[in-house]
C-alpha cells in the first residue's frame, strides 16, 4: 500500500472528510431491494405448501367454498394472494390474558366515562 501524503488546508481537509462521511452514509442509507416481489399469486399446490400446518387441497376448497379464506376465481382457476393469506394467518392469533385484562379495563373506563357524561346533560 502506497502512502500519499497531501499538503491540504484544514478546511480543505475538513470539506473532503465531510464528504467521504456523507457519501457513506447515502451508500449505508440506500433502502434494501427486495430480492422477492412484495406480493405473489399462489395457485392451490403452492398455498398449501407455503401454509405452515400444510393442509391438502381438499381442506383448502373446503374453506373457499364456505368463505374462511380469501381467494380470486379466474373462471375455473382459483388465485390466493399472498398478503391476504398472510393477514388471514394473522387474525387468528389469540390474546393473551394480559391483553384481554387491558382491553376490559379501557373499554370498562371508556363506558362509565361516556355514563358520567351523559348523566351530566
Amino acid at each position: 500500500m502506497e502512502t500519499v501524503f497531501l499538503s491540504l488546508s484544514k478546511n480543505d481537509f475538513q470539506d473532503l472528510l465531510a464528504e467521504t462521511v456523507n457519501a457513506c452514509l447515502k451508500y449505508n442509507n440506500k433502502p434494501n431491494t427486495p430480492t422477492e416481489p412484495t406480493d405473489r399469486w399462489f395457485n392451490v399446490d403452492e398455498l398449501c405448501s407455503y401454509l405452515p400446518d400444510r393442509p391438502a387441497k381438499q381442506t383448502i376448497y373446503g374453506k373457499v367454498s364456505s368463505n374462511e379464506i380469501p381467494h380470486y376465481k379466474d373462471s375455473k382457476k382459483l388465485r390466493f394472494l399472498k398478503s391476504e393469506i398472510d393477514q388471514w394467518l394473522k387474525q387468528g392469533r389469540k390474546k393473551t390474558s394480559l391483553e384481554l385484562q387491558t382491553d376490559i379495563e379501557t373499554a370498562t373506563d371508556t363506558f362509565l366515562s361516556k355514563r358520567k357524561q351523559s348523566l351530566k346533560n
